[in-house]
């Protein structure tokens, strides 16, 4: 039997470029499809070290003809590439619509043509805006704040039609807060972990939007990656949207704590303004993708924290 043939949108980016280095260190067959405006050329690196199995290609996923030559001969694709954030679709909402859900369609569409089996999207718990019931489960209407939660919840809803109408198998992952090693903390749309903990190991003062009583899911990488390579295959999965988090929920002020505790220092926050389309709280009922998938996160926030540190430690050493 030929080993599966992947293709990562967005291979260049934090989360895409995990599901690819897991996959080849599988020796699987991995083609790497993104164009570096988010993504790092170090994570390329990685990947490349992984020899003939990788093949990377830059291109746009508003290029239907590039999106079409990228999934040609794939089993599986991973859908990570997008413009993640919600401060950017605030500040470039056209940018963001044209790749999130244009982009997702072209995937789609490509996908359907080129008969590829199945094909995982990679969406956002911010679909659920700030509904105050707690956990957020599917179940829920979803209440989008922002450009980029209703683009997110958009190719969710396209994925669903390309199901049923097409046959396209899919499945769409609500990631909640994903962390770990390889986060851009340099980018002015870094997410909050990494830019909380580089501020630490330079010795400033993280920046905390609000009161830092809101609170979050966080979720190690590796749980993520988990996830994604359940819904390559799970049966039942197909055609659905599920969360992906660790249904644990903290507060940014007790991330500071735990970072200082295992830094071994007092951390004081710089408190500032809260930001528009922020959620409050968040947190993932998590039962649907356990009964699906068969999804058990591993990695607990605290060993994920640690590990999040050290690897960005050796960064900062290293360059």
């Amino acid at each position: 039997m030929s080993k599966t043939s992947y293709l990562v949108t967005g291979g260049a980016g934090f989360i895409g470029s995990h599901i690819a280095e897991t996959l080849l260190k599988q020796g699987a067959s991995v083609r790497i499809f993104d164009n570096l405006a988010t993504g790092r050329p170090h994570n390329l690196e990685v990947l490349r070290a992984y020899g003939t199995n990788v093949e990377i290609v830059n291109g746009d996923l508003r290029d239907m003809s590039a999106v079409k030559i990228a999934v040609e001969g794939r089993e599986v694709v991973f859908h990570q590439g997008a413009l993640a954030s919600v401060p950017r679709s605030i500040s470039d909402p056209v940018t963001s619509l044209e790749t999130n859900i244009n982009g997702t369609q072209n995937v789609l569409l490509a996908a359907r043509d080129a008969g590829v089996r199945r094909v995982v999207y990679a969406s956002s718990s911010s679909v659920y805006g700030n509904t105050p019931t707690l956990p957020k489960h599917e179940e829920m209407p979803s209440q989008p704040m922002s450009p980029y939660a209703l683009q997110k919840l958009t190719g969710e809803l396209l994925c669903g039609i390309f199901t049923r109408i097409y046959g396209l198998e899919t499945v769409a992952l609500r990631y909640f807060n994903v962390f770990g090693p390889r986060q851009d903390p340099t980018s002015e749309y870094a997410a909050v972990l990494p830019r909380f903990l580089t501020a630490l190991l330079e010795g400033k003062r993280p920046i905390v939007f609000g009161d830092g009583e809101q609170t979050r899911d966080f979720t190690f990488i590796e749980n993520v990656v988990q996830a994604n390579l359940l819904a390559a295959t799970a049966p039942d999965a197909n055609g659905q949207a599920m969360n992906i988090g660790c249904g644990t929920s903290i507060s940014l002020n007790e991330v500071l704590v735990m970072a200082g505790s295992l830094l071994h220092r007092t951390v004081n926050a710089d408190y500032r303004e809260a930001r528009p389309g922020d959620v409050r709280d968040s947190l993932a009922d998590i039962s649907k993708a356990r009964r699906l998938l068969g999804y058990t996160p591993q990695i607990d926030f605290r060993e994920g924290l640690a590990r999040t540190l050290d690897a960005l430690r050796a960064d900062m050493t290293h360059h």
